[in-house]
């Protein structure tokens, strides 16, 4: 046996049995046991409970008691220690309920020898190493935080463990001999179909699962298969090793849709870059025009000239917005203000057949905001909550106060730690199918009917949102509604109230030194400045208006240079110029006024920044606010 003694003790009312066993102990040297005796049940009944004892041999007949009574008190509470059941004479329902009670072994007393009694008790103590062993492991498998379990090729459960009873809400109790499919849903039958074929061939199988529990939650797992042999008697069964990686997959397409906006975003960049240079002129000439032409036909064509400059200038604007390229004039500002003119301005030109209800707090927080943007996201939000109740239903917008902790940023890729306020903007709607609900910020992406949308609406609420450091959280159910949720930094400061713009005087001759590569927007700049009691002078790029500047530096007032040109990009320009002149005054203008660009040039002592396409009035309003600094 081992070297630690093996403690035996023999429950029998008859002293000549004990003397023989005690003899078989010392005749044959069953190394290794240590054999203590009790003539009575109640004896008995208290040495095991004292349970220091490796084996018991029990005698079937102790008195008015019997050794099975004893038997199965030991198992009820739970004393594991292993029981061979001692008979007189071989009565074979006895030993069968023996073993049906939990009995190790049963032994004979007219057969019974010290060989015979050795075999037994090493036979019941490995048997009880084996079970502890087996317990041991079962004990390890509940700790592991995978969903473990066991299943025959019926889909009947067979074992499961205490990670399995949390990822799927069944206690174990419930769930062994139960189906799956009562515990949860597959999404995918034909890759269960799939993954039973590759089990049957390889033995094993590893792949993704979405399932739905009995509760409705949705799941994705991680999951692991392997064919078994001998399992709970089964001569089949598979082996299932499930991680719950529902939170990972979540995270990962928040992070494949922000790459794929990031790649959207910028081919928009490059498109609307090119169409700015294109609506420049247009609209320059076409307003310069229309100070000089006065017959009926001309005032009759330019406005809608210049109107229709101006709407493709806007669309373009809306996708620069989507690519964070945007950035207005930002004060400190009371969103609740913003909510009720929207509000009044829903309830007056929305369908009656809509109700509108919105909850603002008194002790909302402000926001460094663009009013006229976070107009349009509000707006913009609403219009596409009232398209989508075309029968009625209730809008509903509200305002809140939110502390984000590490706990959500861990949660959502865009969020930050700090005090945001919440808007949401929810409807009664149709609402979005969840396979398209990833694509809704893309530009040029909608749902609506030809004509009715040009797919730029959210990209653009999502640009203007980002630009002012917030994200977006978006929830749909298909008939039942949709609701997004708009996060905006918090400021503490109190609300400023905007100044009106005042009207700028015209030039007094100044020579303004116009850098851009485009030669149309070159000329309509030129002949505007110079319409306006300016002077100009034009170069190409930034080697020629260095030649240019350094040739008549006393003259140049101000120099006005386009950002993204050849040869020599604006900043490396606007550097070159400081270092001949660190008092030169120069406007920075670019068709992609990204808040990057914008800093840079603001780090190298640019005086102010326009955004393409610009009017002329935007143009002689920002010379003349730079040369009166």
């Amino acid at each position: 046996m081992q070297n630690i003694p093996i403690r035996v003790l023999l429950v029998d009312d008859d002293e000549d049995d004990y003397i023989l066993t005690r003899d078989w102990f010392g005749e044959f040297q069953v190394t290794g046991c240590e054999l203590e005796w009790v003539d009575n049940f109640q004896a008995a009944r208290e040495a095991i409970a004292l349970s220091k004892h490796d084996i018991y041999l029990v005698d079937y007949r102790l008195g008015e008691h019997n050794g099975l009574e004893l038997l199965r008190e030991a198992l009820n509470k739970g004393y594991l220690a292993p029981i061979i059941l001692l008979t007189g004479l071989g009565d074979r329902d006895i030993d069968i309920e023996a073993m049906k009670a939990g009995a190790a072994d049963y032994l004979e007393k007219s057969q019974l020898n010290a060989p015979l009694l050795e075999r037994s008790i090493r036979y019941a103590i490995e048997r009880k190493q084996t079970q502890q062993k087996i317990s041991e492991q079962a004990a390890l498998l509940d700790v592991a935080t995978d969903a473990i379990f066991v299943r025959d090729l019926d889909n009947k459960i067979l074992f499961w463990n205490k990670a399995a009873e949390r990822l799927y809400d069944c206690l174990a109790n419930h769930a062994i001999g139960k189906q799956t499919s009562d515990i949860w849903q597959e999404k995918s039958l034909l890759k269960l179909q799939e993954a039973l074929k590759a089990l049957v061939t390889n033995g094993s199988w590893e792949g993704e699962l979405t399932q739905i529990t009995k509760s409705g939650k949705n799941i994705t797992v991680e999951s692991r298969w392997t064919l078994v042999h001998d399992f709970n008697k089964k001569s089949q069964s598979i082996l299932v090793v499930n991680t719950d990686i529902t939170q990972k997959k979540l995270l990962e397409a928040q992070f494949l849709r922000a790459q794929r906006l990031e790649s959207i975003g910028t081919l928009a960049s490059g498109i609307a870059h090119d169409l700015n240079n294109v609506l420049a002129p247009i609209l320059m000439t076409a307003q310069l025009l229309e100070t000089q032409l006065h017959d009926e036909r001309s005032k009759r064509l330019l406005p809608i000239l210049i109107t229709n400059a101006k709407r493709g200038a806007n669309l373009v604007k809306q996708v620069l917005s989507f690519t964070r390229g945007i950035e207005g004039d930002r004060t400190l500002m009371q969103l609740k203000h913003l909510i009720r003119e929207i509000e009044q301005v829903v309830k007056e030109t929305f369908p009656k057949s809509i109700e509108v209800n919105t909850l603002l707090p008194q002790n909302l927080w402000t926001v460094s905001g663009d009013a006229t943007q976070l107009h349009q996201v509000i707006m913009n939000l609403c219009v596409n909550a009232r398209d989508a109740m075309p029968d009625g239903g209730t809008l509903r917008i509200t305002a809140e106060n939110f502390l984000i902790d590490e706990n959500y940023v861990r949660m959502n890729l865009d969020a930050r730690v700090g005090s945001y306020i919440v808007i949401t903007v929810a409807d009664t709607g149709i609402g979005i199918p969840q396979e398209i609900l990833d694509r809704i910020f893309e530009p040029f992406f909608t749902t609506k009917e030809l004509g009715k949308g040009t797919g730029l609406g959210l990209s653009t609420v999502l640009g203007i949102v980002k630009s002012h450091g917030g994200f977006i959280n978006v929830s749909s159910e298909v008939s039942r509604g949709s609701q997004f949720q708009v996060y905006l930094p918090a400021q503490e400061s109190r609300e400023t109230i905007d100044r009106e713009e005042v009207e700028l005087p015209k030039g007094n001759g100044e020579l303004i030194l116009v850098v851009d590569d485009e030669d149309s927007i070159r000329d309509i700049t030129k002949i505007s400045l110079e319409s306006h009691n300016y002077q100009a002078i034009t170069a190409c790029d930034g080697i020629e208006a260095i030649a240019l500047y350094a040739e008549y530096r006393d003259k140049i007032s101000l120099v006005l240079t386009d950002m993204a040109m050849p040869s020599m990009d604006g900043l490396t320009t606007i550097r070159t110029l400081k270092k001949i002149n660190p008092a030169v005054k120069i406007i920075a203008v670019s068709g992609l006024a990204s808040t990057d660009k914008i800093n840079a040039a603001n780090d190298i002592g640019i005086k102010a920044f326009l955004s393409k396409p610009f009017t002329a009035k935007q143009l002689l309003q920002t010379i003349s606010t730079v040369s009166m600094n």
